[in-house]
């Protein structure tokens, strides 16, 4: 590949299909100008250095995995939409590990200029979840434990962490009944106060 085809955004999707194949840890600027054929220093006048190629990876895999949860939960309420939700994640996660990888990191403001989105994964959840009745600040309580437990369990199966003979999307299809079982009978901020002696 010749160096006039450098492009930030050329840049960006060559990093996040080297993060699938290598992880998001590999992704380097020696390795990318590799990959194109080119010196290290021929990157600099696209990218800042390691870090904000990172950081375009994570708000592109962003972009691509809210586009499918976006698109698998229209239409769709309760259950259905917590499957549809949850199964996309997981889905893009499987097949893109290193992009899922990078949407994990901590992003600070000044690192971003666009926050569309960040908000965007998060009006996706909130609205998903207002189909349960739930309210500020149930939405953001319920919201961390549905992250943490797609998470943790997507993150296990990439690491080869479950060893069970049972079949993992079987264990997936119950954690899912579990969870919308517990979103439908959320305990409320509102219940607790007036429970509190």
């Amino acid at each position: 590949m010749v160096r006039a085809g450098l492009t930030p955004a050329r840049l960006t999707a060559a990093a996040a299909e080297l993060a699938d194949e290598q992880g998001i840890d590999k992704v380097t600027l020696s390795a990318l100008a590799r990959r194109f054929g080119v010196k290290d220093a021929s990157l600099y006048a696209h990218v800042r250095n390691v870090r904000d190629l990172h950081v375009r990876v994570a708000m592109a895999a962003s972009a691509e995995l809210n586009d499918r949860i976006a698109a698998a939960v229209a239409g769709r309420a309760g259950k259905d939409a917590l499957t549809a939700f949850a199964d996309a994640y997981r889905d893009y996660a499987l097949a893109h590990p290193g992009r899922y990888a990078a949407t994990q990191l901590r992003i600070t403001p000044e690192e971003i200029t666009d926050t569309a989105e960040l908000l965007r994964s998060v009006e996706l959840t909130y609205g998903m979840l207002r189909a349960y009745g739930l309210t500020e600040p149930d939405l953001t309580d319920a919201g961390r434990l549905l992250r943490s437990a797609f998470h943790g369990f997507i993150h296990l199966e990439l690491g080869g962490g479950f060893q069970h003979t049972r079949r993992l999307d079987d264990s997936w299809a119950r954690s899912l009944e579990a969870l919308h079982v517990l979103l439908e009978n959320w305990p409320s901020t509102a219940q607790e106060r007036s429970a509190r002696p």
